[in-house]
């Protein structure tokens, strides 16, 4: 098959495909327009298109007023009978009035539909948002976040724009220009309504067909923004390690390769835009050119008025103003319609964790953590854990160790559920996460992570979100427990010191206490500690080791560690090697085995003695 060929198939497979997406856009729109339940926005709907219609019926009478009003003031004119009993001047303020209001039912049609198109941009960006964050940590590691927000973006921004022309161009395009080709059939000679047809016809052929071809221009050149602006965005993310490496020219260079292929793209889809324009120009202009050739003649053979040479000029543009109008519109809603697109595949992704349908709260009375025969892995063809078991009492703390890639950090993120286990079950107070609600089992659970991220606002904001509602006494106690408050105290701003983005502005260790300071504020019945004093130093880390040995008091506790001293008053240690639970028991009883976790503990005694 020549290559000519298949990228043809190919193709018409993607506009066939476009097609059915943009089908299933404006079905997933389409409710917000006529809402159940909500019949204040049905009113305003069909308002608006009261009000659309009578704009219309008043825009396709003006220029009756207007041949009228030029016949009134033409000698040897006969005036139409409709108008004997007014004068020229009263029949050109008509005429005036008639614009006037034309444009006022206008005006007053997208008041009225403001805020329809309003709600529904509103609840569309609640939807996508609210949905993104129910998505898996997999989706979230696996996706760029520039390209992420550029797509959600691009999608909101659709909605009122699809909404307002879907309702308020197509429709009545069509609805005006079947009126005046009425008044061109039944006042003049059906060879007008002939040429205005072949040419509305010949122009919506050609505008539907380049614009078919410029929407895939357009498709490519969004992809170049979205590339290039994830890319920005990783950038300035990353700005400390792009210095670190002193690769400030090579990012630049890396962007400019993005924009320049952005910038090639946007060419295209400018210089399309010209041609579009210019063919549209010439369709028009010739359909204008015949028809008033034809009334002229027919003005100079005595069978028309002077009125009826300029009424006739008046449809003629009263018609290219909305057919000029098409090709915008058009254009704009096949964009809208492939951006709301992207948007609503983000939208169909399905939750990977998701809730069973009438899932209870989880009930913690005791705080006892089950881990039974647990198997997961991140690909199945790459198992993590391999049947680990392990119990967490009430008030007890134990202390999970072992090698990179053992399995650790895993364990946390199925305590937390992040992802449902592929084996097994892990349950607290006997109940199976599983079948209880996430949000519940969130609240239940306080964890302190390796790596702190903040929120780019105040060091109140970022403690106080541990805890909604939490009071300025509570948000202090929480910094003191945490052993931070002297420090902020120290501020020149204290607690509304700005944080940076992702808390940049602050220090690791820093960091680290104010994360720390939250999920204190939070008071969880079960606290999960993932490396949380990786980031202090050895002073520091004592005196947080002592604040969170008093945060843990009552409380059932799982701690993540890779430095073995900070975990060696737990009540248990267990050691897990290659996705497998190898040793278990007390500080004192692993090192009396002398088997792998005393390994790890000379190994890593005699690092310290190195550095020191």
């Amino acid at each position: 098959m020549p290559p000519e060929t298949s990228q043809t198939e190919t193709d018409s497979q993607v506009a066939a495909e476009e097609r059915r997406s943009g089908l299933r856009t404006i079905r997933r729109v389409a409710p917000y327009l006529w809402p159940e339940g909500e019949p204040w926005v049905k009113r305003r709907v069909v308002l608006s298109l009261a009000l659309l219609v009578l704009a219309k019926l008043i825009a396709v009478g003006t220029p009756l007023f207007y041949k009228a009003a030029v016949d009134a003031l033409t000698e040897g004119e006969v005036t139409p009978a409709w108008a004997l009993g007014a004068g020229a001047v009263a029949l050109t303020v008509a005429y005036g009035m008639a614009r006037l209001m034309n444009t006022g039912f206008q005006q007053l049609r997208d008041g009225v539909f403001s805020r329809v198109g309003q709600r529904a941009l509103r609840q569309i960006a609640l939807e996508t948002f609210a949905h993104v964050h129910r998505l898996s940590l997999r989706y979230h590691i696996t996706r760029r976040t520039g390209g992420l927000s550029r797509i959600i973006e691009r999608g909101v921004k659709g909605v009122e724009f699809l909404l307002r022309f879907l309702l308020f161009s197509i429709g009545p395009l069509v609805l005006e220009l079947a009126l005046i080709a009425a008044v061109l059939f039944f006042l003049f000679d059906p060879r007008y309504l002939l040429v205005v047809t072949v040419t509305i016809a010949a122009y919506v052929w050609f505008t539907f067909k380049v614009t078919e071809w410029r929407v895939t221009l357009r498709r490519e050149m969004n992809a170049q923004d979205t590339d290039a602006n994830q890319k920005a965005i990783d950038s300035l993310l990353n700005f400390e390690t792009v210095k670190y490496f002193g690769a400030e020219a090579r990012e630049a260079a890396r962007y400019d390769r993005s924009m320049r292929a952005y910038e090639r793209a946007a060419v295209k889809t400018q210089v399309s835009l010209a041609a579009l324009n210019f063919g549209q120009a010439f369709l028009i202009t010739a359909g204008l050119v015949i028809v008033m050739v034809m009334a002229a003649q027919g003005v100079a053979a005595g069978r028309l008025t002077v009125g009826d040479f300029v009424m006739v000029n008046a449809y003629m543009i009263q018609i290219t103003m909305p057919l000029n109008f098409l090709g915008t519109v058009y254009r704009e809603i096949r964009q809208s319609l492939v951006d709301m697109g992207s948007m609503f595949d983000l939208l169909d992704q399905p939750a990977e964790v998701s809730d069973k349908p009438g899932a209870p709260d989880l009930a913690v009375s005791r705080g006892v953590v089950e881990f039974d025969d647990i198997r997961f892995g991140y690909d199945p063809e790459r198992p993590i854990l391999k049947g680990v078991s392990l119990r967490v009492g009430a008030g007890e703390s134990v202390a999970l160790v072992g090698p990179s890639g053992s399995g650790k950090s895993t364990i946390g993120r199925l305590l937390f559920r992040f992802y449902d286990v592929q084996g097994g079950a892990i349950r607290i107070d006997g109940q199976d996460l599983r079948d209880v609600r996430q949000e519940s089992v969130h609240a239940a659970i306080g964890v302190v992570p390796q790596d702190t991220v903040l929120f780019n606002d105040t060091i109140r904001y970022n403690i106080a979100y541990g805890r909604e509602g939490a009071g300025q006494d509570e948000i202090e106690a929480a910094a003191r427990a945490a052993q931070i408050h002297d420090f902020i105290e120290s501020l020149p701003e204290g607690y509304e010191t700005q944080v940076g983005e992702r808390g940049l502005k602050l220090s690791g260790g820093e960091k680290q206490r104010v994360g720390i300071a939250r999920t204190l504020l939070k008071d969880p019945p079960i606290l999960l500690l993932d490396e949380a004093t990786s980031a202090l130093d050895t002073e520091t880390e004592v005196e947080i080791q002592g604040a969170l040995a008093r945060a843990a008091e009552g409380r059932s506790v799982l701690t993540i560690a890779h430095r073995l001293s900070t975990i060696a008053d737990a009540d248990r240690i267990v050691v897990l090697e290659a996705g497998e639970v190898v040793e278990e028991g007390t500080h004192a009883q692993l090192l009396a085995r002398r088997g792998r976790y005393a390994g790890l503990w000379a190994r890593q005694a005699a690092e310290r003695e190195d550095a020191a």
